[in-house]
């Protein structure tokens, strides 16, 4: 394309995460959706909107301190099976932990945490599965689980009832954390029954739109304690109020954080509480 994400970023692999790069930096791991194939081979799907990325952008992860990816949405396979091959080759190349859909994927962070993740899809959600998935992901020593799902409507700002029976269902079963994306917009955060549920965070940066309708986004940082005597919980849960672009106009993928009171810092904040009334997208 003559403008867009690859025009903008070029070889600058710094530029999408600049302006919050000290976050990414200061956690144990930040963790991403990663939409889309990292692909220098193969053809585009017939279908709407096809996204791809050059193998050579996986120097955007491993260059800003993103930790674990997730491939469980309906957009990495793209560039057909070729390009889903090319993208796991290219993160295991690069040493980029990552989950698949309908898979999980055990990792331990640098302070030693094990954590399990579960990757599932709006489109092939089983619940008994997800439960097996859970507790098989606790015997191997996981001590947080997070599912990582691909859900809900896209453009709607409260989740759906398929959304919540999910999410619940997980941390039912033993889940810490629901992360969830794919309806472009930030849905509410939900404390339920001891876990968290992250219905949607919105886009971040975004390159499949250069003009997108809603710029509101968010950075979550979920505080893991460890007890003196090795028991894992949940800690604060802290959100950053972020736009996807550092410019008012237009989207040039490059996410800043708001103003502390300003207007659109608290209709983010209006969003995860679930108290939006919207629209008020200026």
């Amino acid at each position: 394309a003559e403008v867009g994400f690859v025009k903008t970023i070029g070889e600058d692999y710094a530029y999408p995460f600049r302006n919050v790069i000290s976050w990414f930096e200061g956690d144990d791991a930040t963790f991403a959706n990663l939409e889309g194939p990292l692909t220098d081979e193969g053809g585009p799907l017939v279908k709407k909107h096809t996204f791809r990325g050059p193998e050579s952008y996986v120097n955007i992860l491993t260059q800003n301190s993103v930790e674990f990816v997730s491939l469980a949405n309906n957009h990495t396979l793209d560039y057909g099976q070729t390009g889903y091959d090319n993208t796991l080759k290219t993160l295991n190349a690069a040493g980029v932990p990552y989950v698949e859909r309908d898979a999980s994927s055990l990792i331990t962070l640098d302070s030693g945490l094990k954590v399990g993740v579960y990757g599932v899809v709006y489109y092939a959600f089983d619940l008994q599965d997800m439960e097996q998935e859970i507790h098989a992901l606790r015997e191997q020593g996981a001590e947080v689980v997070i599912v990582a799902a691909h859900w809900g409507t896209e453009g709607g700002y409260k989740p759906t009832s398929q959304q919540q029976t999910v999410g619940r269902a997980a941390i039912d079963a033993g889940a810490d954390i629901v992360w969830g994306s794919h309806p472009h917009v930030l849905q509410p955060i939900e404390e339920y029954n001891g876990g968290i549920i992250y219905y949607s965070l919105g886009n971040f940066s975004f390159g499949g739109n250069t003009a997108p309708r809603d710029l509101d986004s968010a950075l979550v940082s979920q505080e893991i304690v460890r007890s003196p005597e090795g028991q894992i919980r949940l800690g604060e849960c802290t959100t950053i109020p972020v736009c996807v672009s550092s410019v008012e106009t237009g989207n040039n993928f490059q996410p800043t954080p708001y103003e502390a009171g300003t207007r659109p810092y608290e209709r983010v904040l209006e969003k995860l509480s679930g108290t939006y009334a919207g629209p008020d997208l200026a």
